[in-house]
């Protein structure tokens, strides 16, 4: 693959990624990790090297627009920041331990059947589980939200994702948070998790030999780039469009896109030969 058409691709991809996490408060990365992964595979660098640049450049691109779509969420008042700064703080030591878990020990088809599984597993829960209903605002539980944050940036940083794709479910199912206030509030802790998780990856890279051009650790800068420059515009139009659509439906939108991502990481398409 040719860099200006890698570019073309992620820059493509960004617009896709900042609407989607401005929409449904998740950090976009079920999208990105597999089309970063791919265009670095298809440059000629080993599917090891490819996965972990995949993880800690998604997770830099993740930064300015979490800080994005959080901000447009907080206009229409749908942000618990005291909730998102207390799960995110946490969260953030636990994504700097999964990163360096993932770039000192695991391999390629290990990374990529987890954050498949994970992904799917988080779907499973949404479809099956009803949303509680809400009738006043949840309780402040510092203690509770640190014990949830801590794992959620633990597997954010070990599969290279925000943490959004988790944060949300927990957030709806575990703290009784309506679905809107879930959106927004998770894109605050994303912005702790793919801070820690990026810096992690970037420090645990820094000493791998033959990485592509632009990268510094397992961080690429022009990747981040593209993704990022046009992602954070479009991030605002999501969450406006978020505050447009009933509950619902943003939740079966979001299981929907969880599935396909799920199945992808793992496998299953090619195995059943489709080409999607």
């Amino acid at each position: 693959m040719e860099l200006i058409t890698a570019i073309i691709i992620l820059a493509l991809i960004g617009i896709g990624v900042g609407f989607v996490e401005g929409l449904l408060g998740v950090g976009g990365c079920f999208l990105m990790v597999p089309v970063i992964f791919f265009v670095f595979t298809t440059m000629g660098f080993s599917p090891d090297i490819a996965i972990k640049l995949a993880f800690g450049s998604n997770l830099l691109v993740v930064t300015p627009t979490a800080i994005s779509g959080a901000l447009a969420h907080t206009k229409k008042d749908a942000v618990w920041w005291k909730t998102g700064v207390a799960l995110g703080v946490c969260g953030a030591v636990g994504a700097l331990i999964g990163a360096t878990i993932t770039s000192q020990f695991l391999s390629e088809g290990i990374l990529k059947l987890a954050f498949g599984l994970v992904i799917g597993l988080g779907a499973i829960r949404m479809l099956t589980c009803k949303p509680p209903k809400v009738e006043e605002d949840p309780k402040d539980k510092p203690l509770t939200w640190a014990c949830w944050g801590f794992p959620i940036g633990i597997i954010s940083g070990m599969i290279g994702i925000g943490g959004g794709i988790i944060a949300v479910p927990v957030l709806v199912m575990a703290l009784k948070f309506k679905m809107h206030h879930a959106i927004g509030t998770s894109l605050v802790i994303m912005i702790f998790t793919s801070i820690a998780g990026s810096m992690g990856y970037l420090i645990n890279g820094l000493s791998v030999p033959d990485l592509p051009p632009f990268s510094i650790g397992y961080v690429n800068l022009l990747v981040w780039a593209c993704l990022a420059m046009t992602g954070i515009p479009v991030a605002l139009i999501g969450a406006r469009t978020a505050h447009k659509l009933p509950a619902m439906q943003l939740r079966y939108i979001f299981i929907a896109v969880m599935f396909y991502v799920a199945l992808k990481m793992v496998g299953v398409f090619e195995w059943l030969r489709l080409p999607i």
